[in-house]
């Protein structure tokens, strides 16, 4: 019988697929997974799952996220055509640099 094992690495984290073990039982499945998965790398838990007890639901059977676009929350740029941005820009890091010089001049 194949188990699946999934490894969780500090505690809180996710546990992530990091192989599997070929097992009779899963007292034995959990053995192999100890020997096999969890003393290679630092290993807080493992999960040791029967394959066949492993399902997915993939995009096809199901609506993730539902059916409203909602592409504008994913702005990647902003155009701006007058060239102020560029400006404003530059005027916020020259108002940094100055803010940083006189912080240095003060603990000095």
């Amino acid at each position: 019988m194949i188990w699946e094992v999934f490894r969780q690495e500090k505690a809180g984290g996710y546990h992530t697929h990091c192989g599997n073990v070929h097992a009779p039982d899963r007292e034995m499945a959990e053995l192999f997974a100890q020997i096999q998965h969890g003393r290679r790398m630092k290993t807080h838990s493992l999960w040791v799952v029967p394959q066949g007890e492993i399902s997915e639901v993939d995009d096809e059977r199901a609506h993730f996220g539902g059916t409203t676009d909602k592409a504008y929350r994913w702005a990647m740029t902003y155009n701006r055509v007058d060239g102020s941005f560029a400006r404003e820009v530059a005027e916020s890091e020259a108002e940094q640099r100055e803010a940083a010089r006189k912080r240095k001049e003060a603990q000095s």
